[in-house]
Order: C-alpha cells, then structure tokens, then sequence
C-alpha cells in the first residue's frame, strides 16, 4: 500500500488537485488500485452545485488518471516526471458520486509503445461502476 506521501513521490500533483490518497494494490506494468475519499470539504464541491454537491466527472477522469499515472510512473522507473495526457476515449459517466463516497480507481495497462502508454481505466463506489474511460499519456525522456 502506498500513502500520500509516497503517492506525492511519484507524480507532481499537489492540493487541491492530488485526487489520489492511497494507492491500495500495484502490480507494475499491469495494474493500479487507487483511493479517493469525497469530502464535503473538497473545495471544487462548493460551486458544484451549492445545494446539491456532486463530485466534478472531470474530475473522476483526472482520479483515474493521476492513478494510471502512478502506474505508468512506477512502472517505467520515471518517479517524480509527468505523465501528460494525450487522449480521452470511450469515457462514460455511470453514477453520480456526492460527498461521502469512496471512490476506487483502477488503471490497468493496455498497451505500452514508448513514449506513449494507453490505460484502460474504471471507477467504482461500493462495488458499482460509476466512470470508465480510455486514458493515453506522452511520457518524455
């Protein structure tokens, strides 16, 4: 299990757009699982809608990526560089996801052709798909 700290290690992101605080299982070049506790407190729930708060589907795409990332990353050896996206494909939102959910994310590897590595990426609240989607990075020397 990796913590925020070593998450933080990793990839570049830093609050309030880390979205990832554990990676739960790593299996490098093949999969990721990551956590996302959704607060209340999340500053971009509070515009998001004021009386009804519901966590950004953007933001579950960036979750997912920031957990296909840290794959990515770990896998190739190229802690603390940046992984930049190049496509979103086949994205689907299933769920609504609000404050209180656990968001899992899973990245696992489709296709690794350097400098270019395609993720096929899930995220789910208790047991229920709720985000999946495509995920293709540049990853530079």
């Amino acid at each position: 299990m990796y913590y925020i700290n070593d998450i933080m290690n990793v990839l570049p992101h830093r609050y309030p757009m880390l979205l990832v605080e554990k990676i739960l299982e790593l299996e490098p070049n093949v999969r990721a699982v990551g956590l996302k506790n959704v607060s209340n407190n999340d500053p971009y729930l509070i515009g998001h809608f004021p009386n009804d708060p519901i966590f950004p589907g953007v933001l579950m795409i960036e979750a997912m990526a920031q957990v296909a990332g840290f794959l990515s990353l770990v896998s190739l050896n190229k802690e603390g560089t940046i992984a930049f996206f190049s496509s979103v494909d086949k994205a689907k939102f299933r769920k609504i996801v609000r404050p209180g959910d656990t968001l899992i994310m899973e990245a696992k590897v489709s296709k690794i052709k350097l400098p270019f590595c395609k993720m096929d990426c899930t995220a789910k609240v208790e047991d229920k798909l709720v985000c999946e989607a495509e995920l293709m990075f540049y990853l530079p020397k």
